[in-house]
């Protein structure tokens, strides 16, 4: 091989290979254990992402009069939209930063962030403070969601990547199953009036583990080229693909498709910017050049179109909101433990991510989606249906009298077949959603070539916590004006849309790396 670029830009002597083809990645076997110390280490991002989220719900039952007086629809609302408001204001922002500081200490600047809200929202005594303690881990799990699946796509080799990229999700719904457990534990057997503060604060342990093991983690391969360092991308992606003859020879066949995927975007940004007729390059300049070029590029463009409707279907399919208020809903129609009936839809999003895990790469991201969303409309179609037989109390908001086991025994026959079919169609569900919809649109940086991949990323996470924020801020409002039959019903229409959007516009991009998929896109949707 003799000499290649060294971390200086000038030519540092390497081993030399036998000058024969590099190793395809599709040919490689299983990842290694160094593979899978990164993957876990970056996955603590999801852990905590997916403990926010589960959490939230056994606090809202939980909280009572600690702050100040019990909780209005609107303070709920307003408490749990805030982190997706959050989370959708850093995301661009993330993007930037990813690309200026490195994928790994936007983690580290996430895990910081998590800490501080974790305990903010633990001392809380307001809801305004409460708020505010919402919001700053907001801020952290916005930057973490964007960048983790970004630092884990770019590390990861191209017949293995869905699957690692799956794990991340599976970290998720780990993190709402250990906040369900909390939950449960700290109602039954914790103060009452204390409970809800231990919940929220022991969120801050996963982000200090998280920092701490990221501090001796690598940067991304594909950033250190960008910023040229050559050679601590080519010793990163040798422990990546391992020791041996051939493996080498496909590192180096990485290394050069992404030595020259920059090579030509520098040099088409040098030649945009001489036709700009403008002297130097700004900080601004570059940043208009970057979103002119997520925007001008068809292939780019069809990358955002795909991603955004992906992140955005996510969440507007209305799976968080049975998140954020599961144990409200149970509450609402009468099962004696909420918390604890709420734990089995988490534990069903928990094992079905991980037989997503083994179904990722052997089925294709296209096809998983394409069979499971169907049966997202149809659980939320029987669960709209449940809703319509169970008589609701006036005020949604208020302690539902059917809750205690004395009152429960006196529902209707008819009644309780209704409340056991809500749950078993929210499982079917949730199970599907695992399948599918719960991982594919994080695996939204494969769709981006390196110039614009932090911003797309950015940009299309930013499309899924709108979303989210949406569906926060007003699923109980909905649920209180419009019926919950109802409110369900326009969730299952929202993934009859979706599916049918996915066929037309979402291509294969199963086995493919990084720098291929950028090719499928480039002339067309790839669908075909």
């Amino acid at each position: 091989m003799g000499q290649q670029p060294g971390d200086d830009g000038r030519l540092s002597e390497d081993v030399d290979l036998p000058d024969v083809a590099p190793m395809p990645e599709k040919d490689l076997g299983q990842p290694g254990i160094y593979v899978w110390l990164l993957t876990f280490s970056a996955g603590i991002s999801g852990l905590l992402f997916g403990y926010d989220t589960g959490v939230i719900s056994s606090t809202l039952v939980s909280i009572n009069s600690s702050l100040g007086h019990p909780l209005t629809t609107l303070d709920k609302s307003l408490i749990t939209s805030a982190t997706a408001l959050f989370a959708l204001l850093i995301s661009p922002v993330s993007g930037v930063l990813a690309d200026s500081l490195g994928r790994k200490k936007v983690i580290i600047l996430a895990d910081s962030a998590f800490t501080f809200g974790a305990l903010l929202q633990a001392a809380s005594f307001s809801v305004p403070a409460m708020i505010a303690g919402r919001a700053v881990v907001g801020l952290a799990v916005g930057a973490g969601s964007f960048v983790t699946p970004l630092y884990i796509a770019e590390l990861s080799p191209a017949p293995f990547r869905g699957r690692l990229l799956t794990l991340n999700v599976l970290f998720i719904t780990l993190g709402q199953v250990v906040a369900y457990i909390v939950g449960w534990a700290f109602v039954q057997w914790g103060n009452q009036d204390t409970a809800w503060r231990w919940m929220v604060g022991l969120g801050a342990l996963p982000a200090v583990v998280q920092m701490v093991a990221m501090l001796v983690m690598p940067e991304s391969p594909r950033w250190l080229v960008k910023v040229g360092q050559n050679g601590g991308a080519r010793r990163v992606l040798s422990k990546v693909f391992g020791a041996g003859t051939d493996n080498q020879r496909t590192v180096e066949g990485v290394l050069k498709s992404i030595e020259t995927e920059v090579r030509e975007e520098e040099e088409a940004l040098r030649g945009r910017m001489r036709g700009r007729r403008t002297k130097g390059h700004s900080w601004v300049s570059s940043m208009k050049d970057n979103w002119g070029e997520l925007f001008r590029v068809a292939g780019n463009r069809r990358a955002l179109i795909i991603a955004c409707s992906l992140q955005g279907l996510q969440q507007l399919c209305g799976f968080n909101s049975l998140m954020y208020f599961a144990a409200t809903i149970f509450t609402i129609i009468g099962f004696e433990n909420p918390t604890l009936t709420a734990l089995s839809v988490a534990l069903t999003n928990f094992v079905m991510t991980c037989v997503a895990l083994q179904l990722i790469d052997r089925i294709g991201r296209r096809r998983i989606l394409l069979w499971s969303i169907p049966f997202m409309a149809f659980g939320l179609l029987l669960c709209s249906v449940g809703f319509y037989f169970i008589t609701l109390p006036p005020n949604l908001n208020a302690d539902n009298p059917s809750a205690t086991k004395a009152a429960f025994e006196t529902v209707p026959l008819h009644e309780r077949y209704a409340e056991l079919l809500v749950l078993i169609s929210m499982i079917i569900y949730v199970g599907t959603y695992a399948l599918g919809l719960g991982n594919v649109p994080w695996m939204q940086s494969e769709l981006f070539p390196l110039s614009v991949r932090s911003l797309g990323s950015g940009l299309s996470t930013s499309t899924n916590w709108g979303a989210n924020f949406v569906v926060g801020l007003t699923f109980l409002p909905m649920m209180e004006f419009l019926t919950p039959a109802l409110t369900f019903l326009i969730y299952s229409c929202v993934c009859v849309g979706g599916c049918l959007l996915i066929w037309w516009i979402y291509p294969e991009t199963k086995g493919l790396s990084l720098e291929e998929v950028g090719a499928l896109l480039a002339e067309g949707w790839g669908v075909r």
